[in-house]
Protein backbone atom coordinates (compact mmCIF):
# COMPACT_ATOMS: atom_id res chain seq x y z
CA UNK A 1 0.00 0.00 0.00
CA UNK A 2 1.45 3.53 -0.90
CA UNK A 3 2.05 5.84 2.08
CA UNK A 4 2.24 9.71 1.69
CA UNK A 5 5.79 9.39 1.53
CA UNK A 6 5.21 7.60 -1.67
CA UNK A 7 3.00 11.06 -2.82
CA UNK A 8 5.43 13.51 -3.17
CA UNK A 9 3.09 15.27 -4.94
CA UNK A 10 -0.43 15.07 -2.38
CA UNK A 11 2.61 15.80 0.44
CA UNK A 12 3.95 18.82 -1.01
CA UNK A 13 0.09 19.84 -1.25
CA UNK A 14 -0.37 19.02 2.57
CA UNK A 15 -2.78 16.58 2.10
CA UNK A 16 -3.09 14.38 5.55
CA UNK A 17 -4.35 10.78 4.72
CA UNK A 18 -6.94 9.86 7.83
CA UNK A 19 -7.82 6.27 6.58
CA UNK A 20 -7.50 3.69 3.60
CA UNK A 21 -9.23 0.85 3.28
CA UNK A 22 -10.52 -1.21 0.14
CA UNK A 23 -14.11 0.08 1.09
CA UNK A 24 -13.53 3.66 1.59
CA UNK A 25 -10.70 6.61 1.91
CA UNK A 26 -10.48 9.58 3.75
CA UNK A 27 -8.11 12.49 3.67
CA UNK A 28 -7.74 16.34 4.20
CA UNK A 29 -6.69 19.39 3.33
CA UNK A 30 -5.84 22.83 4.75
CA UNK A 31 -6.86 25.45 2.35
CA UNK A 32 -4.09 27.50 2.73
CA UNK A 33 -3.34 31.16 0.76
CA UNK A 34 -0.97 29.11 -1.54
CA UNK A 35 -3.56 26.98 -2.56
CA UNK A 36 -6.14 29.26 -3.43
CA UNK A 37 -7.21 31.44 -6.60
CA UNK A 38 -9.06 34.80 -6.16
CA UNK A 39 -11.28 35.38 -4.30
CA UNK A 40 -9.35 33.33 -1.43
CA UNK A 41 -10.81 29.96 -2.25
CA UNK A 42 -9.62 26.85 -3.30
CA UNK A 43 -8.08 26.27 -6.41
CA UNK A 44 -9.99 24.34 -8.67
CA UNK A 45 -6.59 22.31 -9.78
CA UNK A 46 -5.92 21.92 -5.93
CA UNK A 47 -9.79 19.93 -5.36
CA UNK A 48 -9.22 17.72 -8.18
CA UNK A 49 -5.76 16.71 -7.47
CA UNK A 50 -7.44 16.25 -3.80
CA UNK A 51 -9.55 13.65 -5.28
CA UNK A 52 -7.32 12.09 -7.85
CA UNK A 53 -4.83 11.29 -4.40
CA UNK A 54 -7.77 9.69 -3.13
CA UNK A 55 -8.80 7.98 -6.09
CA UNK A 56 -5.99 6.75 -6.73
CA UNK A 57 -5.56 5.57 -3.05
CA UNK A 58 -8.50 3.63 -3.32
CA UNK A 59 -7.73 1.93 -6.22
CA UNK A 60 -4.20 0.67 -5.22
CA UNK A 61 -6.44 -0.27 -2.08
CA UNK A 62 -8.27 -2.89 -4.01
CA UNK A 63 -5.74 -3.57 -6.85
CA UNK A 64 -5.13 -7.75 -7.30
CA UNK A 65 -1.56 -8.69 -6.67
CA UNK A 66 1.44 -7.87 -8.78
CA UNK A 67 -0.17 -4.70 -10.75
CA UNK A 68 -0.63 -1.08 -10.78
CA UNK A 69 -3.03 1.49 -12.12
CA UNK A 70 -3.25 4.95 -13.58
CA UNK A 71 -6.38 7.48 -14.12
CA UNK A 72 -7.65 7.42 -17.39
CA UNK A 73 -10.30 9.70 -16.86
CA UNK A 74 -11.55 12.43 -14.23
CA UNK A 75 -14.64 14.01 -14.27
CA UNK A 76 -15.55 17.03 -11.35
CA UNK A 77 -18.17 18.84 -10.69
CA UNK A 78 -17.70 21.74 -8.68
CA UNK A 79 -20.74 22.82 -5.99
CA UNK A 80 -19.31 25.22 -3.49
CA UNK A 81 -16.13 27.19 -3.00
CA UNK A 82 -14.29 26.40 -0.57
CA UNK A 83 -12.46 29.08 1.72
CA UNK A 84 -8.55 29.94 2.53
CA UNK A 85 -8.53 28.65 6.59
CA UNK A 86 -11.40 25.79 6.21
CA UNK A 87 -10.40 22.45 5.57
CA UNK A 88 -11.89 20.02 2.35
CA UNK A 89 -12.79 16.69 3.11
CA UNK A 90 -12.18 13.72 0.51
CA UNK A 91 -13.85 10.79 0.82
CA UNK A 92 -13.89 7.99 -1.80
CA UNK A 93 -15.86 5.11 -2.61
CA UNK A 94 -15.52 2.10 -5.00
CA UNK A 95 -18.01 2.27 -7.57
CA UNK A 96 -17.17 -0.31 -10.02
CA UNK A 97 -13.84 -2.47 -9.19
CA UNK A 98 -13.45 -4.60 -11.94
CA UNK A 99 -10.49 -6.76 -13.91
CA UNK A 100 -9.07 -3.72 -16.12
CA UNK A 101 -10.90 -0.76 -14.42
CA UNK A 102 -11.99 1.08 -11.81
CA UNK A 103 -14.26 3.88 -11.02
CA UNK A 104 -14.25 5.54 -7.85
CA UNK A 105 -16.38 8.29 -6.90
CA UNK A 106 -15.26 11.23 -4.18
CA UNK A 107 -17.00 13.61 -2.49
CA UNK A 108 -14.98 16.63 -1.39
CA UNK A 109 -17.10 18.64 1.66
CA UNK A 110 -16.07 22.13 3.44
CA UNK A 111 -16.53 22.19 7.22
CA UNK A 112 -19.58 23.25 7.52
CA UNK A 113 -20.98 20.05 5.59
CA UNK A 114 -21.54 21.36 2.21
CA UNK A 115 -20.50 19.68 -1.05
CA UNK A 116 -18.12 21.62 -2.63
CA UNK A 117 -16.99 19.10 -5.69
CA UNK A 118 -18.21 15.44 -6.08
CA UNK A 119 -15.70 13.52 -8.39
CA UNK A 120 -16.09 10.27 -10.84
CA UNK A 121 -12.61 8.81 -12.07
CA UNK A 122 -11.84 5.76 -13.85
CA UNK A 123 -8.51 4.11 -13.05
CA UNK A 124 -7.41 1.25 -15.41
CA UNK A 125 -5.67 -1.71 -13.84
CA UNK A 126 -2.51 -2.81 -15.38
CA UNK A 127 -0.59 -5.89 -14.59
CA UNK A 128 2.96 -6.29 -14.36
CA UNK A 129 4.53 -8.08 -16.88
CA UNK A 130 7.72 -10.31 -16.06
CA UNK A 131 10.02 -9.61 -18.27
Amino acid sequence: MAGLSDLPFAQMMGIDIVSVTPERVVATLHVRDDLCTVPAVLHGGATMALADTVGALAAIANLPRDSWTTTIESKTNFMAAIPVGDTARAECTPVHKGRTTMVMQTKITRNDGRIAALVIQTQMVIANKAG
